[in-house]
Order: C-alpha cells, then structure tokens, then sequence
C-alpha cells in the first residue's frame, strides 16, 4: 500500500481548509467550554442551595441533557428550532448554542458533586464565626471545589473539543469537515484521518497543557 500524505501537505489549498478548520474548532470550543461553564456555574449553585422550584428545573435540565445524544440536540437546534420560531442563523451560531448546552449539564453536574463534597466541619466553622452564605460560598466553598474538581472539569472540556467534529453533520467548516472535504477530492481516506487524527491529539495535548499551566499559575497557588 502507498501512502501519499505529500497529496495534502503540498497543496495550499488544503492546508488552508485545515487551518481555517483548525480555528473554527478551537474557537467554538473555547467560546461554548466558556459560556457552558458560567451556565453550569448557576445551574450547580441552584441545585446545591436548593432555591425553590428552581432547584427541580436545574435537575430536569441537567438529567435531560445528559440522557440525550450531542447530535440530537444538535440536529433539534439546527433545523427544528428555526421552523418553529422562525429564525435564521449561521449553522456555527447553532453549533456554538448546541455545544453550550449539552456540556453545560456536564459541568453542572461536576460542580454539584464538587460543592456537596465540601467538608461539613468547615460550613460549621465558618458559620461559627458568622460568616455570610455569600462569603462562605465564595471563600470556601468555589476555591475547593475548582482545586478537586480540575482533573474532571479539564478532562471534560477537552472531550468538548473532541465532539465538536459532530458539527461537520450540519455543515460547520470545522477541522472534521476539513478532512472530509479534502478526502472527497483526494480519495485518500486513509492518510486523510491519520492526519486528523495526529491533529486532534495535538491539540487535544496542547489544551491540556494550557490549562495545566492556568492551574499551577491560580488554583495551583491555594494547594500550595
């Protein structure tokens, strides 16, 4: 069997397709890990002070999110919600909406686990010394829970880099798209994915580290 990756790397054209679906992957990945957390944020926060009524629609959104696939909800957002509200958006602005709620009931869920681990010992104390829900919430219980909850929230956000190839299904020019694109006009199936593959490890790799790096220079700092 031959293998003729020179078929991709000599061509601007499709180095170019890769680098702009490059971009477009982390760049939805960054801006729906982001805003998936701060909605995650509340939803935990809800479920954790048990705020009244509120309390039961943060589980049901979260247990709905979580129990249906990515690409349903993808599919729901992309083409059922335009006919039934009558609206007209790029497919990226679907995928940016899609990707921010599906991991927002995973981060949620994280965080919930993360601000009920907090030891009782410490709430008792801190109430002994009148502190506010507010300061303890604040000064205690988010510190903790951000330090023990890293390795699962980092590893989350990097499985939320690596799904975002789902959004080639609706015609997002992302890094999947790119490879497919480029192995409809190349026939070379196989030294297509190879190099999407070494392409999603390398990244995936790269945004470890760079949140590594942002634990060690913030949290890091609290642990030690």
């Amino acid at each position: 069997m031959e293998l003729r990756f020179f078929e991709i790397y000599r061509s601007p054209e499709y180095l170019g397709i890769i680098f702009d679906g490059a971009l477009t992957s982390l760049g939805l990945t960054i801006a729906s890990g982001v805003l998936g957390f701060l909605l995650a944020f509340v939803l935990a926060a809800v479920r954790f002070w048990q705020v009244p009524l509120l309390n039961y629609i943060s589980a049901a959104y979260i247990d709905f999110i979580r129990n249906t696939p990515l690409i349903v909800q993808l599919f729901f957002i992309a083409f059922g919600l335009p006919l039934l509200f009558g609206y007209v958006w790029p497919f990226w602005c679907h995928a940016l909406l899609a990707l921010t709620i599906n991991f927002s009931g995973y981060f949620a869920e994280i965080l919930r686990s993360g601000f009920a681990s907090t030891q009782k010992g410490q709430l008792e104390a801190a109430a002994a010394l009148n502190l506010s829900n507010k300061t303890i919430f604040n000064s205690i219980i988010i510190p903790q829970t951000l330090i023990k909850m890293f390795p699962s929230l980092s590893s989350q956000f990097i499985f939320l880099f690596l799904t975002t190839g789902v959004i080639s299904e609706i015609g997002v020019e992302d890094l999947t798209h790119a490879g497919l694109y480029i192995d409809s006009r190349t026939f070379r199936s196989f030294e297509v994915f190879i190099t999407l593959t070494a392409l999603y490890v390398a990244f995936a790799l790269m945004l470890k580290g760079i949140l590594q790096f942002i634990f060690a220079k913030t949290l890091g700092r609290r642990v030690a």
